[in-house]
Order: C-alpha cells, then sequence, then structure tokens
C-alpha cells in the first residue's frame, strides 16, 4: 500500500470536552470506538510504565470516509502544560478552511477558545485573497481559521 496521510494526535486534559469542541465547531465525525490503552504494550510503545491513555479518533471533514482523522486523547496522569506559541519548533496548528470566519471565530470563543493574533486578508500572488486567523481551542491548541475568496 502506498504512503497515506493518516491522524494528527492532540493529548487534551479533557478528551470528551476537546473532542465535543471539535465536533461542534468543526463538523469533526467520531470514528470507530472510545479507546482505553493500556498494558505492557502502551508501556513498551510510549516509555511511559503505567501509562494508560483514553480517548478517540474524530474524522475531519472534507476527505470523505476514509480521510485523516484527529486523535484526542488524554492519559490519566498527563505532563505538565506548558503554552503553545506559534514559533516554537514542533508541530505548530491544524488548520480549517471554512466559510465564514467571523461567525466560526465567534463560536470559539463562545466555547471557551480565544484569539492569538488578528484577523488579516492578504493577497497571494497567483493565488488569490486568503482571510485568516489563529485561536486558541478551550485547551490552548493554535488551530488556523482560513477562508479564500474566489
Amino acid at each position: 500500500m502506498p504512503t497515506r496521510y493518516a491522524h494528527v494526535n492532540i493529548i487534551a486534559r479533557d478528551w470528551r470536552q476537546l473532542c465535543a469542541f471539535y465536533e461542534e465547531v468543526f463538523a469533526c465525525v467520531p470514528v470507530s470506538t472510545e479507546r482505553d490503552h493500556h498494558g505492557a504494550h502502551i508501556d513498551r510503545l510510549t516509555a511511559l510504565p503505567g501509562a494508560r491513555i483514553h480517548g478517540r479518533h474524530l474524522r475531519v471533514p472534507g476527505h470523505g470516509e476514509h480521510g485523516p482523522t484527529i486523535e484526542i486523547f488524554s492519559y490519566e496522569a498527563n505532563a505538565p502544560d506548558l503554552p503553545r506559541r506559534l514559533n516554537q519548533p514542533g508541530f505548530a496548528h491544524l488548520a480549517f478552511e471554512v466559510d465564514d470566519v467571523d461567525a466560526t471565530r465567534a463560536q470559539i470563543q463562545r466555547l471557551g477558545g480565544a484569539d492569538v493574533g488578528e484577523l488579516v486578508t492578504i493577497d497571494i500572488a497567483g493565488t488569490g485573497k486568503l482571510t485568516l486567523i489563529y485561536m486558541g481551542d478551550p485547551e490552548g491548541n493554535i488551530v488556523e481559521l482560513q477562508h479564500w475568496h474566489r
């Protein structure tokens, strides 16, 4: 089988609440069963003795029944949470193309999220105008809202 992108993982303080947020705001759909991973194989996989992980996968919209997912898990003992910044090395944000940036932004704010930066519209030569903003979800993970003006 050729290489295929599968998922991105978010470790949440409360996986159920974060799943509900992504389902409501971005129309992500639960996939398969809730997960309860533990045992010797998880200890070996994570290099965290006694780890127990709960959560589930949410299929992102726009890619069909076999599209990629967001895997939202919580460990029974999460490590300390550090503030996320856009310029830290490593994964920085998830991006969602939305029909109405203002309405989605207001919905995220109502559900406990917040702006990271300001709403901007930029003209990308040869491609078109793009309106976008970076926001934090209710747990501070950074999401980009974008809308192409076509």
